[in-house]
């Protein structure tokens, strides 16, 4: 069964810290308001059903918008706009109200991440220390809007920067956590990211906290563990667009595991559930395009690119249409992937990273270099360190590309992320290398983690493969040599280590990993550390189910665990 396409019951909107001292009179005031409400509120409770519900009204656009940009979640496109066009009213009778700067920043920094237009960036930025000038001390909404600017522009050490100085303010501030994940996740701090995940977990449950620990999960390379709490996220979503998210990233996730169909379902259901969640187009795209079905493929990537027009989208319809041969097409996709480089980089947004994918493989890959260790200096992210191995092979600096291609699977590093593309990578830089049995490994892995993962990759890995042929006798049944080892075990190859804490093997002979200390159930609140895995709690059912069991249900399928080492909780 799937996840109800329904509009779930909206959430109790999230406590505030308060920002200003009152003085004796107005506390009493708010005394005999809350005495009122209290009041009021037996009244309500005592009214039928139906009167109670015509006496509180849903809440406004402007409400919506407020109440989820304040919560760091996606915010409908028409409500972000009736708060900005309200707030923008407000501030040209109120210049000096420091609060309302730092809401419309936020408002600005949200439209333009949502419709990739950086132009609403700068206008952010002015807000945001309009805000900082307004109201100089204990302004954390400001430096939470200023860490989600940076953040949104690529920019992760000044992202470090603002939330960490958010965190001295108002350490049990929940919202500021979320964005130091994604900036310790840009500069490849795992152990900080691990930390702010413990932290806000310990402060926070509910479906923006279960999102965000699924994207750290899966960037660990724990799939069953992404896709319950995605799973729990999704059904739990208050609003259209907050869902919408949720079923995107499911369709990322179903993806980057080769599962075509359905992933092709989590976007359109993003899609239906709302029109506005536009990186599900190219989504569609994506897995369009492996199932064959050209035509609706090349359609789904123009109306990404029209409603959308981020450069990695322009990337991969170049590809595409390299891949069927129409090159005068492809062409217009790379000019229109460098001006809107050229577009971004005005709004103060870092595209260095797909601009050195692109000039490695279809530009110059000096180039490349150059832009991707400017890149890795700033933002030393695992992303990166595959990127810029792969453009130094592509200049003929093997050896210094495998030193940054093994990072992407060394979990002690930050890496572990079961990706199609890491993977392709590497076996290729070790098969320049000659050695023959680590590239035959991981450009099986490559295939075996996501058999469609590039319409102009793929075709090269079964190439590679065949022209590596099968394993000699020295490398034995695993491909493998003693000099073509590696610097560490796959997550495919590696098997369980002896000592404390090793997995049992189950019926199938696959060690289950045990359950990261800390980690989310079915209910949104973390678990002991240490202890021992519990069932997640409710089905969508209402029944007592294991994660694996919860995740089909809901339509989210896991993928079975590979046999590995155990790994450390988070």
């Amino acid at each position: 069964m799937e996840i109800e396409e329904q509009r779930p019951p909206a959430r109790a909107q999230e406590p505030e810290p308060s920002r200003s001292r009152f003085s004796s009179l107005a506390g009493r005031a708010l005394i005999g308001v809350a005495a009122g409400a209290a009041v009021l509120g037996g009244v309500l409770v005592l009214l039928p059903s139906s009167e109670r519900e015509a006496a509180e009204p849903a809440a406004g656009p402007v409400a919506r918008a407020r109440t989820a940009v304040g919560a760091g979640v996606p915010a409908a496109l028409p409500d972000l706009a009736a708060l900005i066009g309200d707030r923008e009213a407000h501030l040209r009778a109120h210049p000096d109200d420091g609060r309302s700067w730092a809401v419309l920043g936020a408002a600005y920094v949200e439209q333009g991440r949502r419709t990739a237009t950086p132009a609403y960036y700068p206008k952010a930025e002015q807000a945001l220390h309009n805000s900082l000038s307004a109201q100089r001390k204990g302004n954390v909404e400001a430096l939470d809007g200023l860490a989600s600017l940076a953040n949104a522009r690529g920019d992760f050490r000044a992202a470090k920067k603002w939330g960490e100085a958010a965190v001295r303010l108002s350490p049990g501030r929940w919202t500021t956590y979320p964005l130091l994940i994604d900036a310790y996740t840009g500069l490849g701090d795992h152990r900080a990211t691990r930390k702010s995940l413990d932290k806000l977990l310990k402060l926070r449950s509910g479906p923006t906290v279960m999102a965000r620990a699924a994207r750290v999960y899966w960037g660990r390379g724990w799939r069953e563990d992404a896709a319950a709490a995605l799973a729990d996220a999704a059904s739990g979503a208050a609003t259209p667009a907050e869902q919408a998210a949720f079923f995107q990233q499911a369709g990322e996730l179903a993806w980057e595991r080769g599962d075509r169909e359905q992933s092709l379902g989590y976007y359109q259901r993003a899609l239906r559930t709302d029109p506005d969640e536009h990186g599900a187009h190219a989504g569609q795209g994506r897995a369009l395009a492996a199932l064959g079905r050209t035509s609706e493929a090349l359609r789904a990537y123009q109306t990404a690119l029209a409603k959308r027009p981020e450069p990695r989208y322009a990337l991969e319809l170049g590809e595409l249409y390299e891949k069927l041969g129409i090159e005068g097409a492809a062409r217009v996709q790379y000019d229109l992937l460098r001006e809107r480089v050229r577009q971004e980089a005005a709004g103060g947004v870092d595209d260095g990273l797909v601009l050195g994918l692109f000039e490695a493989d279809h530009g110059d890959p000096a180039t490349a270099v150059r832009l991707l260790r400017e890149e890795w200096k700033q933002h030393p992210g695992i992303a990166v360190a595959d990127a810029l191995g792969w453009a130094l092979h592509r200049t003929g600096r093997h050896e210094e590309a495998l030193g940054f291609a093994a990072r992407t699977m060394d979990e002690e590093r930050g890496g572990g992320v079961r990706s199609a593309l890491y993977a392709y990578h590497r076996g290729q830089i070790e098969r320049a290398l000659g050695l023959d049995g680590a590239a035959r490994r991981h450009l099986a892995e490559a295939l075996r983690v996501n058999p469609y993962f590039s319409p102009l990759l793929v075709p090269s890995a079964r190439a590679a493969l065949e022209a590596l042929g099968e394993p000699s006798a020295e490398e034995g049944p695993g491909g493998r040599t003693e000099d073509s080892a590696g610097p560490e075990e796959t997550a495919e190859s590696a098997g369980p280590t002896a000592g404390p804490g090793t997995p049992k093997p189950s019926a199938s002979g696959v060690p289950k990993a045990p359950r990261a200390s800390g980690a989310p159930t079915a209910s949104g609140k973390p678990s002991a550390p240490g202890a021992p895995s519990a069932p997640a709690g409710p089905s969508v059912s209402g029944k007592p189910s294991t994660k694996a069991a919860q995740a089909a249900a809901t339509g989210f399928r896991a993928s079975p665990a590979p046999a590995r080492s155990p790994r450390t909780a988070p």
